[in-house]
């Protein structure tokens, strides 16, 4: 997984548009990024331009940039294709990751259940981005990450908008039974496992 200082500026400002941090709507300019993210000029550039192609950013030309609205109304959209890919997702992870990646994601199980044990809802979705950025490196398909990984920032956001203690609990359990599926190489009950996630997920 890179850990480059675009991607970690990506990461910082990801997580301040994901926890509500930078406000639905609010317009931005860059010096507040680089300030916010504590990273340079060009990979904060960098991460705003991820950010965009994400639809996380809009920028407005002569305006800003402008942090995307939530839509409610994308929800149902957003999991619809996330419920058709995701276990495929799941199912080359479990079948094609490595040592390093299984350990990643053992402790993304841990940091998960950790969170929701404290309430703390900020972590839990620190540790969901690291588990969806290990199962895509698993992966090794670079269309399917393409086309999922943005729809995943899009969902994070809108969950912890409404998130509450239940819902991070039973979401904790899902993820815990993907993971384990991963870990032990079974790609089926990896696929499954998912179907199960991004199910809930879908209602919740």
């Amino acid at each position: 997984m890179t850990d480059s200082q675009s991607h970690l500026a990506y990461l910082a400002l990801e997580s301040l548009i994901v926890t509500l941090k930078l406000k639905p709507g609010a317009l931005v300019n860059e010096r507040q990024l680089i300030e916010l993210s504590g990273y340079g000029r060009t990979p904060v550039r960098e991460a705003i331009q991820k950010l965009a192609w994400q639809g996380l950013v809009v920028v407005r030309p002569r305006v800003g940039l402008q942090i995307a609205e939530i839509e409610d109304a994308d929800h149902r959209s957003i999991m619809a294709v996330r419920l058709k890919l995701e276990p495929l997702l799941a199912r080359l992870a479990a079948e094609n990751a490595d040592n390093g990646q299984r350990a990643a994601l053992l402790d993304c199980a841990t940091a998960m259940t950790t969170s929701a044990a404290a309430g703390d809802f900020a972590a839990f979705l620190a540790a969901d981005k690291r588990f969806d950025e290990t199962i895509e490196e698993a992966c090794s398909n670079r269309f399917l990450i393409a086309a999922v990984a943005p729809l995943q920032s899009h969902s994070r956001r809108m969950w912890y908008a409404r998130a509450t203690a239940g819902k991070m609990d039973r979401s904790v359990a899902l993820h815990v039974a993907v993971i384990r599926a991963i870990q032990q190489g079974k790609g089926d009950e990896a696929e499954t496992a998912m179907t199960a996630l991004i199910g809930y997920l879908s209602e919740a």
